[in-house]
């Protein structure tokens, strides 16, 4: 039986977990936050990879790149079309937030105000980039300062040439061995999300999103037509792929992510399905994904800009055409520096909400009324993020040529 369960697809194993771990949840109720821990586990071990497995696998690109202006054309690239991406995402979530009106004769007068700390200025984050102590952002996992110091490291290392010839091969070696570690690791993802998802559904259930349906509604309708309108599209008509097939290919990344809520916790799994089940190389993988699991948001993007709209109507703001670009452009700057943690969206909601003349008390009434409800919300979201990431890790690659589709074409596990 154990080794049936070994052979067995992933996708397959985190899928019944998932399934088993909702009914076991809403069975046991509050009482499954005792095997929480398991959970909080696996969430650990994935963690516990992330920083080095980025470090590694990037620095070790970077060098294997061997032209220092070829990183800038696939910087440029890619945060294009991340930005394109998440206004693509806001625009949907508007357009079904006008149409489905969420907050339309919506009681708040029931929501506990919840105040927020103040959010990191844009200004603060970009300085926050450049470590001061490259060990202590290694230390604490400042995500965009490691990115930052390792594009440093390698493409310093390139120049050199000759007298760092020891470090590309420790690198490379390093990299390899931390994929390794990353493999052991999702072995336990089916436990750690059956632990998750028990929790998640004994304690705020996914029956509690009926208190906000319409809210509920637009949200998931707006993550399933940008995953087919927006990512769809880019692999139909840039990458030249099926969509289904892509899909198919980055579901263990997308399950993962679900039951996690955390692009960073998932970025190990996301960087091995975009080399192993995708056909993106490593040297793509390693550059553009570590930066879209901190900058790119498209699910956080979409909901932000429902839940603004939401507010406004639910308080009887009318927004003109320009309040709409507001939170446009509000949401796609403020998003480049959201954590990529469970929970980040309630600060980038606060920054936009502001931004169109909702008060701060009104703000903390709205993040009450939607708190109870925002995890199950949270790991719908977070899958698009996540896709986001390994569809625009396939595009770039397609046009750097660094993509192999006969990868993405090959029969997947069933």
């Amino acid at each position: 039986m154990m080794k049936k369960w070994f052979e067995t697809a992933l996708w397959k194993r985190i899928l019944l977990a998932l399934v088993l771990g909702i009914i076991v949840g809403s069975i046991w109720g509050e009482g499954a936050v005792s095997i929480k821990w398991i959970g909080d586990l696996f969430v650990r071990l994935i963690s516990m990879v992330v920083v080095p497995l980025v470090f590694f696998t990037l620095v070790s690109g970077i060098i294997a790149m061997g032209d220092p202006q070829k990183l800038g054309s696939l910087g440029v690239k890619t945060l294009a079309l991340y930005m394109l991406t998440t206004m693509a995402a806001i625009s949907i979530g508007l357009v079904l937030a006008v149409l489905l009106q969420p907050g339309e004769g919506v009681d708040l007068s029931g929501a506990v105000p919840q105040v927020l700390q103040e959010p990191v200025p844009l200004t603060q984050q970009m300085m926050n980039i450049v470590p001061r102590n490259p060990v202590a952002a290694l230390a604490n996992g400042d995500m965009l300062a490691i990115i930052f110091f390792a594009l440093i490291f390698g493409v310093a290392t390139m120049v050199v040439g000759e007298k760092a010839r020891p470090i590309p091969e420790l690198m490379d070696a390093a990299s390899e061995i931390m994929l390794k570690i990353t493999g052991w690791v999702m072995e336990v993802a089916p436990l750690g999300v059956f632990a998750l998802i028990a929790w998640v559904s004994g304690n705020q259930g996914v029956v509690a999103l009926l208190d906000v349906a319409r809210l509920a509604l637009a949200v998931v309708l707006g993550c399933a037509l940008h995953l087919v309108l927006t990512h769809g599209a880019l692999m139909k008509f840039v990458v030249g792929v099926s969509p289904l097939a892509f899909f198919r290919g980055a579901r263990d990344a997308m399950l993962v992510a679900f039951s996690t809520s955390s692009s960073s916790a998932t970025l190990p799994v996301t960087i091995s399905v975009a080399e192993k089940k995708l056909g993106v190389s490593p040297l793509l993988a390693s550059t553009t994904i570590p930066l879209g699991a901190t900058i790119n948001m498209d699910g956080t993007a979409l909901y932000v800009g429902i839940v603004s709209v939401f507010a406004a109507q639910a308080f009887g703001l009318d927004l003109a055409l320009a309040d709409y670009f507001v939170i446009v452009g509000a949401t796609t700057l403020v998003s480049i520096g959201t954590a990529a943690v469970p929970g980040a969206s309630l600060f980038l909601m606060a920054a936009v909400m502001s931004a169109i003349g909702i008060t701060p008390e009104q703000i903390a009434i709205v993040i009450g009324f939607i708190l109870p409800f925002d995890r199950p919300l949270d790991m719908v979201r977070t899958s698009v993020n996540v896709t986001g990431d390994l569809s625009v890790a396939m595009v770039v690659g397609k046009w750097e040529g660094e993509l192999d589709k006969s990868v993405l074409e090959q029969p997947q596990e069933h």
